[in-house]
């Protein structure tokens, strides 16, 4: 019998895995025996670990949130004293996240949902709280730029923390379509100059690379 650390140690294997191959092939095109390929472990280390496909969909969206959410908790936009520099500044780290080739810089729970949003509905539960989790992480900032500026709209912090997702993973679309990431960098751009018009801040001159090189780790 293998020692418990060994089967921890597959599980985050066959994780890591999921997001790699799933952003590559999608979720339906992946199989089991790609993913314990992709691992390195037999496929009775994935049915030990995982009863289906469908419970390890679910679990790479838990894994997702928490891999992605370390990166942009560390992030350098939390260090402006300004909470619109701050908001600001997470949209040029996503733009500055957009290197490589598309699978290396889409969204894993993005993919999945949008193959799985009525038949998994746990997969797409695990979706919508990875989505919905990351955005709600903004509302912070957006509510205390719109305090700062004395604004009273009839839009939410939430409501817009949620759009800026909707444009970013409209933009994984486009640049899947497309087949690069420039189309998803213009659309970037378009959402910073729409959030500084929505706080009366004169939009900025953007810089077509942006600072993709400051970044350490990408999605």
């Amino acid at each position: 019998m293998p020692r418990p650390a060994a089967r921890r140690d597959a599980r985050s294997r066959l994780l890591d895995a999921a997001l790699a191959v799933i952003r590559a092939k999608g979720y339906s095109a992946t199989t089991v025996d790609e993913l314990c390929a992709a691992a390195g472990v037999t496929k009775g280390a994935f049915f030990h670990h995982f009863r289906s496909k469908d419970e390890l969909g679910v679990a790479a969206a838990d894994h997702w949130s928490d891999t992605t959410g370390a990166l942009f908790a560390g992030a350098p936009y939390h260090r402006h004293a300004d909470p619109l520099d701050r908001l600001l500044g997470y949209v040029d780290f996503r733009k500055a996240l957009l290197q490589g080739g598309v699978p290396d810089f889409t969204c894993l729970v993005g993919t999945m949902v949008q193959e799985t949003y009525d038949s998994v509905p746990a997969i797409r539960d695990a979706c919508d709280r990875s989505i919905s989790g990351h955005a709600a992480t903004l509302v912070a900032d957006i509510e205390a730029a719109m305090a700062e500026r004395g604004m009273a709209p009839e839009w939410t912090a939430q409501s817009l923390a949620l759009h800026s997702q909707a444009v970013l993973q409209g933009a994984f679309i486009l640049a899947k379509a497309k087949g690069g990431a420039e189309v998803a960098a213009d659309s970037v751009d378009h959402l910073r100059r729409y959030i500084e018009l929505l706080f009366g801040r004169r939009p900025e001159s953007i810089d077509r690379e942006g600072p993709a090189r400051t970044v350490a780790g990408r999605l």
